[in-house]
């Protein structure tokens, strides 16, 4: 008599956790692609920095603030995520790492590019884009 309200809960469980389809409005933006074991979304054609990589490099380099980093580190480091929108626009930009003054100069850094991206496609449409970049930050030490 005991088994049967575990029988019941173990089939309900099981009817209800199948996966659900994804509809196919929702089809047209997921590309995915398996790397390191790790599901990943990609575009057929990624977002690009109309200017190149190199441009991109020294315009952060250039807005970048020195000063305002306080630090008694010989280097430091963060990853700064943001998207590229479906019109090109740069959103939902953070910098993560363990110096929090040189997070906020490093987003600070690339919020100062107005220019606008050539957004990413897959199947023909325009998608939105995941972007990381590195950074790292050496002071001398006189």
């Amino acid at each position: 008599m005991k088994i049967t309200p575990f029988l019941a809960v173990f089939f309900l469980v099981l009817i209800f956790s199948q996966e659900q389809p994804i509809q196919t409005t929702q089809l047209n933006e997921l590309l995915i692609t398996e790397k390191n074991g790790r599901a990943k979304i990609d575009a057929e054609k990624p977002a690009t920095f109309p200017l190149g990589v190199t441009v991109l490099r020294n315009t952060i380099a250039k807005n970048f603030r020195m000063r305002k980093v306080h630090s008694n580190a010989e280097t430091e480091s963060c990853s700064i995520t943001f998207l590229i929108d479906k019109e090109g626009f740069m959103t939902e930009v953070k910098a993560y790492g363990d110096n929090e003054s040189f997070n906020r100069e490093a987003e600070r850094a690339l919020l100062k590019i107005k220019d606008k991206w050539i957004p990413a496609e897959l199947n023909g449409e325009k998608v939105r884009y995941r972007f990381r970049i590195p950074l790292t930050i050496s002071f001398n030490q006189k």
